[in-house]
């Protein structure tokens, strides 16, 4: 019998530290729902002291989430604990996941703590969570950096405490496979009450090595691994969950442990984060990137037609591509789009939003043949979204662009109620418009990225852009999608001056706070 290897996806708050990931509660519960489907086992949902905003997604998704246990991160504070608690009372299985810095450059230079004042701190923060719950996790911050016998003394005294899981986090990505599949090995042996809980892993990608670090803590004994869908994340990024959990599936000759996620929802949801984000999926990123079971060559096309197996170690619906499924037209009808909404999981609370979307919808239909998954989910974020935060809105826009011409945009924009009208000429036609937008808006702010990307194949393919501005280090990612390029363009630079105007209080879960 194989061991069960626990998946606790990450994406909602760590992946959510990305510059310019944040995502609306109701996004963040699309996610959720589609991670659910996936059967993952726990879902770090946020990070409820952060800001009001990351409470009520954690309690909404707590409400709604009844098949995976929904987790919330808290610093080792009384106060993180008790707003964790509450968020998450409404769950049908909920988890209270604390932290303390353990290296000597943490306790020193951020904490300004000695070493037995950080473990009195993390015993007493895994006694306040118990009263709350018994799914308790705790994790010593930058453990990969941590001296070996201190780690012991904390951890053993954790785990005397209450906590059910222990967390090594490799919090800066330092380690090499080799050094932290070993250290996870002692750890799990020097610790006397190692068998009283779940030795956990959370790795970062800051060398490339997140997926490498965590599947070699797997070996040597780890039975749960935090990651995130795409490997999303701070920096570099985390462990991406695709690539562990089919690693140890295609690889049972190697692994004594296996998960239960249901794997053909992979593809969908890695689809579903990139489209939420604004984080494109490079071409050749495995498993779920677009290249990831494409074969140019002639010497593999040739041996994958006589033997799948020749060139492929895995089968690509195993993961969610080439699936059977209904493609969409302008001669669809209600029923149908609803039923593919329904096969994406997506669900709406009101029948008006579902009414827009369909609208959405039919006039994608008129400009595009055939309409496939990413379309619809690009349409759904694009739709749904929280019309009180949106002061501005694009009425109609004009961008005139030929040979020997500087380009031309005129733009109107109802900005907070007021129609407004600008024109300016730039360097092409996206340049123009988003000249002629900013005169509208004079947000000040600065153009850091700008990303084009189709979202189906072929001509008509609806663009999906994306944009990154910065004001003051405050970064802010938009998207848009369109079948013409500069639309969706004017759209996601609108969409992201949007966010910019709505104030956000947040606090970083790993910032220095009174204790």
């Amino acid at each position: 019998m194989h061991d069960k290897l626990i998946i606790f996806d990450t994406t909602l708050r760590d992946g959510e530290q990305s510059p310019g990931a944040s995502m609306t509660k109701d996004e963040k519960l699309r996610i959720a729902k589609a991670l659910e489907r996936m059967r993952v086992d726990v879902i770090e949902a946020g990070f409820p002291i952060a800001s009001p905003d990351d409470f009520e997604a954690v309690r909404q998704i707590a409400e709604s989430i009844k098949n995976s246990t929904v987790c919330g991160l808290a610093r080792a504070i009384d106060k993180d604990i008790d707003r964790a608690a509450a968020a998450l009372k409404p769950a049908a299985s909920g988890r209270i996941h604390t932290f303390i810095a353990t290296s000597p450059i943490h306790m020193r230079e951020k904490l300004r703590m000695q070493p037995d004042e950080v473990l009195a701190q993390a015993i007493h923060a895994v006694k306040r969570a118990r009263k709350y719950t018994d799914n308790v996790e705790f994790s010593p911050e930058d453990a990969g950096r941590s001296e070996i016998d201190f780690l012991c003394r904390v951890l053993e005294a954790v785990i005397d405490a209450g906590a059910t899981t222990v967390n090594i986090p490799d919090t800066v990505g330092y380690n090499l496979p080799h050094q932290f599949g070993d250290l996870i090995r002692q750890l799990i042996e020097r610790v006397p009450n190692s068998g009283k809980a779940v030795f956990s892993v959370h790795c970062h990608n800051d060398l490339g090595l997140a997926v490498g670090n965590s599947l070699s803590a797997v070996l040597n004994g780890a039975r749960q691994v935090e990651c995130t869908i795409n490997g999303l994340g701070e920096r570099a990024g985390n462990a991406a969950l695709e690539e562990i959990v089919m690693t140890v599936r295609t690889r049972q000759d190697v692994f004594p442990c296996d998960t239960t996620l249901d794997t053909t929802q992979i593809v969908n949801c890695s689809r579903l984060v990139s489209n939420i984000t604004g984080f494109p999926v490079q071409p050749n990123k495995a498993i779920v990137g677009a290249n990831a079971f494409a074969h140019e060559s002639g010497i593999h096309q040739d041996g994958v037609m006589k033997s799948r197996e020749t060139y492929e170690i895995m089968r690509a619906q195993d993961v969610g591509w080439h699936t059977n499924r209904m493609v969409l037209g302008k001669h669809s009808g209600r029923s149908a789009f609803r039923a593919r909404l329904d096969e994406l999981g997506i669900e709406f609370e009101r029948e008006e939003d579902l009414n827009a979307a369909f609208n959405q919808f039919k006039e994608l239909a008129d400009k595009k043949h055939d309409i496939y998954d990413e379309d619809i989910q690009a349409l759904i974020t694009n739709t749904i979204h929280d019309v009180s935060h949106e002061r501005i809105k694009l009425v109609a826009m004009k961008v005139t662009s030929e040979t020997g011409e500087t380009p031309d945009a005129h733009v109107t924009l109802s900005f907070d109620g007021e129609e407004k009208h600008s024109n300016s000429k730039g360097g092409g036609p996206v340049d123009a418009t988003f000249k002629a937008i900013e005169s509208i808006v004079n947000s000040g702010s600065d153009l850091k990225l700008y990303s084009v990307n189709n979202i189906t194949t072929g001509s008509d393919s609806q663009g999906e852009v994306t944009v990154r501005i910065d004001k003051g280090g405050r970064i802010i990612n938009g998207q848009g999608a369109d079948t013409d390029i500069v639309i969706a363009s004017a759209k996601a630079y609108i969409n992201a001056l949007n966010k910019l105007l709505t104030p956000m209080e947040r606090k970083h879960p790993q910032a220095a706070a009174p204790v």
